[in-house]
């Protein structure tokens, strides 16, 4: 091809790709949909827009290079011990057990048993890209079903290296000797175990001394080098570039420079693995779908049917309850990015014929479409599920802690993340009594062995608020990530308990107002309590008086923070604070070395006749004297308790606080 013409077809599938995700961003379809789409509109049997597709093909291929290489960079022991038992349990879990599964039922189907173990592997992997964007836009990473499929996906994305290593194995399998297929898994072990050996000791020092030039351009120059040439070296040694690429990326992830690696080349990978997702697109023939719809959206729904079981089995084995195991087994449905490309890696080695290929591309974009509805529709799903199983008894009510028998008076605290574990160190310290309710396991077992009182359970359930005496206590705080779990935890503690005082803490504005309809006594919201905390410390550094900046806060505060996301006049917020400044006239003035007032007495000051504002109280050394006479000498290190209207008190502490040469000296204006 000319470059001309490559030029043309390269311009035209970045114009169609611009203009399927800006649409496709209005009606909320992942991006990773949008590039299918494109590539299925302009390809071949689509509008036929792009007919030579070797080109794309070409860069496709540096897309999945450089996808494989963030993986690598992204594998850290430090990310591996934050999702722990999730990675290891639930991960290793799903993926054998999807695995064996797949396995089986193609057997049973005639498929032989090399080929079923591969089909295996292709749909044992799901989508990070569409899981992770679904479940970030309703902003539920950080919630007990976030964190496991976080987990789970982590597994997935490093089972792709040993899966490329293995699929050419199951193609020669048949024709190969034990011993060589013996071999090549060594050698493929014995390349791995090299790279982390250099990781560990060769790769800092040679990154050190290209950051030490600070080149920016050599950095991003040495990384791509590092990328593609352990490609090139692994593909030399008889294995993919993919797991070169992988490879070079742990080299670079033990070292501090993992994330500007990340942030350099994140811009490289995301237009070449664009291309990638559209080329599988314009692979994608019509004809099959339309020719076998039936078999394809049979095996879609089989495969997500199949993906949310073996999913939600292994969430329950972590210990979770119905709900979670049901929303974890809803987001994991879809087939994966990564299956594309180990189906391509299995295509090339002959494990599937163009015909399984075209089948299995289409099953694989439909549950991939699929995935923000089934996402939509899992709370409705969750609440069935999780109603089924307290009906057929399937989670047993956890018993009261020793602390809960008799508890009355106490703090139900939900949730023992970090807000959960602050509060309890505070309550502790003021010995009042709480006890904790939390869901995740291995919280609930370091939460034990720090004599911390918890019960284990799921607090949207009526079982385990009974368990937590939840009449006989006198506040619940919700801390958890869940605003749907905390409206239905809320709604049924209201249920329960008619005069608790429920406080719950949300990250979202929307959930505000359904939060107060639930039962919510009171509802912090972490957004705007920053923004309160933010303004409140910028007006205690220009030295606005502190019952000035608690009016401001007092007023944002109420009605819910409306006052925050309404459009609202200057003018209205001012009345407001002043309303609230009517209601206490009192100011605390610091006298500090050199200032105005340092060295005066009261009388000389002349405070009253100025200002209008009166000193009440003189704190000195930690003690108060209150009406002091008015020949007091006021000395640095002094707090006046001024009385006052708002604006007396604001002239009164700015000439107390004036620096002396300020002043013409005289003492006299």
């Amino acid at each position: 091809m000319s470059l001309h013409a490559i030029l043309t077809d390269f311009v035209v599938v970045l114009a169609a790709t611009v203009i399927v995700l800006l649409i496709g961003a209005r009606i909320r379809i992942p991006a990773v949909v949008g590039l299918l789409i494109t590539g299925i509109l302009i390809g071949p049997s689509g509008l036929g827009v792009v007919r030579e597709s070797a080109v794309i093909d070409g860069l496709a291929e540096v897309g999945v290079v450089l996808l494989l290489f963030t993986i690598g960079l992204e594998f850290s022991t430090e990310r591996l011990e934050r999702v722990g038992r999730v990675f290891l349990v639930g991960g290793t879990t799903q993926a054998i057990g999807t695995i064996a599964l797949v396995a089986v039922l193609a057997t049973l189907s005639g498929v032989p048993p090399r080929t079923a173990a591969f089909y295996g592997m292709l749909v044992a992997l799901s989508s990070t890209a569409i899981v992770l964007k679904l479940y970030a836009d309703r902003r539920e990473i950080d919630t007990p079903h976030g964190q496991v499929m976080v987990g789970m996906l982590i597994f997935q994305d490093v089972l792709i290296v040993p899966a490329i290593l293995v699929t050419p194995i199951l193609a020669g399998a048949a024709g190969g000797a034990a011993g060589a297929l013996v071999a090549r898994l060594a050698t493929g072990l014995g390349v791995i175990t090299a790279a982390f050996l250099l990781a560990r000791y060769a790769s800092p020092a040679l990154l050190g001394a290209v950051v030490r030039t600070r080149s920016r351009e050599l950095f991003v120059l040495g990384a791509l080098f590092t990328c593609l040439g352990m490609a090139m070296i692994s593909e030399a040694l008889g294995f993919s570039l993919a797991l070169g690429a992988f490879l070079a990326g742990v080299l670079i992830a033990e070292s501090e420079y993992r994330y500007q690696a990340v942030a350099d080349i994140a811009p490289f990978r995301d237009v070449f693995a664009s291309l990638f997702f559209v080329s599988i697109g314009m692979l994608l023939e019509i004809e099959t779908v339309l020719e076998r719809p039936l078999l394809i959206f049979g095996l879609a729904a089989g495969v997500v049917a199949l993906k949310a079981l073996v999913a939600g089995g292994a969430t329950r084995i972590l210990g979770y309850p119905a709900r979670t195991v049901a929303l974890v087994g809803i987001g994991l449905a879809q087939i994966g990015e990564f299956s594309f490309v180990l189906a391509r890696v299995g295509a090339g080695q002959g494990l599937l014929d163009p015909g399984a290929y075209q089948v299995f591309l289409a099953t694989a974009v439909l549950t991939m479409m699929a995935a923000p509805l089934l996402v939509g529709t899992g709370d409705s799903l969750a609440g069935r599920v999780q109603a089924l199983a307290e009906r057929w008894g399937g989670t047993p009510t956890p018993p009261a802690t020793a602390d809960g028998e008799d508890a009355r008076g106490h703090v139900v605290l939900v949730g023992f993340g970090e807000g959960g574990r602050i509060l309890a160190r505070v309550l502790q310290s003021v010995h009042i009594p709480f006890l904790v309710v939390e869901l995740n396991g291995e919280t609930v077992r370091r939460a034990r062995a720090e004599k911390i009182p918890v019960l284990y359970g799921d607090a949207t359930r009526r079982d385990v608020l009974e368990a937590a005496r939840i009449e006989r206590a006198s506040v619940v705080v919700y801390a958890i990530s869940d605003p749907i779990g905390s409206r239905q935890a809320v709604a049924l503690c209201r249920e329960l308990a008619p005069d608790l005082y429920l406080l719950v803490r949300t990250r979202q504005v929307v959930e505000i107002e359904p939060l107060y309809d639930a039962g919510a006594s009171e509802v912090v919201a972490e957004e705007f309590e920053s923004s309160i905390e933010l303004f409140m410390r910028v007006l205690d550094r220009y030295h606005v008086p502190t019952h000035v900046i608690e009016a401001q806060a007092k007023v944002l505060r109420q009605n819910h923070y409306r006052r925050l996301f309404e459009r609202v006049s200057g003018k209205r917020i001012s009345q407001a604070v002043m309303d609230v400044l009517a209601q206490g006239t009192t100011a605390t003035a610091y006298v500090g070395r050199g200032t105005w007032a340092d060295g005066r007495t009261i009388r000389e000051t002349r405070l009253r006749e100025r200002t209008g504002a009166s000193v009440i109280a003189i704190v000195r050394d930690g003690q108060a004297t209150t009406s002091p006479p008015p020949d007091t000498r006021i000395e640095a290190g002094d707090a006046l308790v001024l009385v006052g209207s708002h604006e007396q008190l604001v002239r009164a502490i700015e000439r107390i606080e004036r620096v002396e040469e300020e002043s013409d000296g005289s003492g006299e204006e």
